[in-house]
């Protein structure tokens, strides 16, 4: 047991905690698959899954198990020297992606970051564009990470004000709209990067063939075709990727979240050798990408994706999940969407706002999380059962019902 109340807790972290986010009101001191647990006993499931970075279940015994062992053998290197995991690291993942290279890095935000850095150094050294004028085309609602190059190209106010200047460089058109990316392409533009389906404005999945047309934009224009599949790979959606949805392939891959397996930050792109050997030594890197310890973690978080057949579980359990959310013809939802074990109840505005459902949710024993005041995301860990999701529906309908 906790020396601390979960009150105590809370307490203690808003005296001594910057504020920059509004918790659900509840305290995690233990988890293992989809169930967390509070310092007084309460047992939730968690319907969240820490934003998609824990696919694998929390403390998969694997995942923990190689965290374990290699710990005590060799922690951090840097890239000053090389080390005897990240090469097979790089391999896998290489393998898995069909891609010629991985660059390794640590959170979302610094793979994006990189991206966007490949992008821009491709553009001037391969397809020619003018010397600081290279364009990327963003999409309106993104959510790409929080560093200051990021939220320039966000349409959040939230996310971006009160922190200007931004970097430049950026086009922001409406998603799912293939007309208003043709009409802002200039001589100058490198790419464009999108997220598949879009995850922090609400699960806004595209119209079918928005992807591919996005493609053949791209081919057309030379430009590259950046998907950000950090909140939406890695089986979320019932695919390894959700490009894969669209049968297209992306010129560079943004992964983050479940590659560390909800126990290590772990992140990357990866790109073939024409676009990635733009990178020589010195000119991007990062202390502790591809250390030893976030490449056991990785390799182990990728066995555990392959061979528990997660992509298929999160596309049988994510229609069903949908299609009993729809069955409820609750007077409160406006509309269900997602793919997958990625999915949101958009309520209807009259309705009040989605924390007072997250609140009640809680109660129910059911931790999940709302965005933009109207729009509740549930997103298990993929390594959820039919029972254990049916225990979730009978206690969301007594919410929403």
């Amino acid at each position: 047991m906790n020396k601390y109340s979960s009150e105590k807790l809370m307490e203690i972290e808003h005296e001594y905690g910057a504020h920059n986010y509004h918790p659900l009101e509840v305290v995690i001191s233990k988890a293992k698959g989809v169930w967390v647990w509070d310092p007084e006993g309460r047992k939730y499931m968690d319907c969240l899954a820490a934003y998609s970075a824990v696919n694998q279940g929390h403390c998969h015994p694997k995942i923990i198990k190689a965290l374990k062992d290699q710990a005590d053998i060799l922690t951090l290197t840097s890239r000053a020297f090389y080390n005897d995991k990240w090469p097979i690291f790089a391999e896998k993942l290489a393998k898995l992606t069909k891609k010629d290279m991985i660059l390794p890095m640590n959170t979302g935000a610094e793979a994006v970051e990189t991206a966007i850095k490949a992008m821009r150094k491709w553009g001037y050294e391969k397809k020619g564009v003018r010397q600081n004028k290279a364009e990327i085309i963003v999409m309106e609602n993104n959510f790409h990470g929080r560093t200051t190059t990021i939220v320039g190209c966000s349409t959040d106010p939230v996310a971006n004000t009160n922190y200007g200047p931004f970097t430049p460089g950026f086009k922001i058109v409406p998603f799912n709209d293939l007309k208003a990316v043709e009409e802002a392409i200039c001589p100058d533009t490198v790419g464009i990067i999108v997220e598949p389906i879009q995850g922090e404005a609400g699960v806004v999945v595209p119209d079918d063939g928005y992807l591919r047309g996005l493609r053949e934009i791209c081919d057309r224009n030379n430009m590259l075709l950046t998907c950000d599949e950090v909140q939406t790979g890695l089986c979320r959606t019932g695919k390894l990727f959700a490009f894969m949805h669209e049968g297209i392939e992306p010129d560079i891959i943004i992964m983050g979240k479940a590659l560390g397996g909800g126990v290590f930050p772990v992140s990357g792109i990866a790109a073939n050798k024409d676009i990635m050997n733009v990178f020589t030594p010195g000119t991007h890197g990062s202390t502790f990408g591809g250390n030893p310890l976030a490449c056991v973690c990785a390799i182990a978080a990728l066995d555990v994706l392959i061979d528990e057949s997660l992509a298929d579980n999160a596309e049988k359990l994510g229609a069903y999940f949908r299609k009993q959310l729809i069955d409820m013809h609750s007077d409160k939802i406006e509309l269900v969407r997602g793919k997958g074990l990625l999915n949101a109840v958009v309520l209807k505005k009259e309705a009040g706002k989605a924390r007072e459902y997250t609140t009640a949710l809680k109660e129910k024993g059911i931790l999940a999380k709302e965005t933009h005041d109207w729009i509740i995301r549930f997103a298990p860990p993929l390594v959820i059962k039919k029972e254990e999701l049916d225990w979730a529906i009978e206690r969301i309908k007594e919410v929403f019902v």
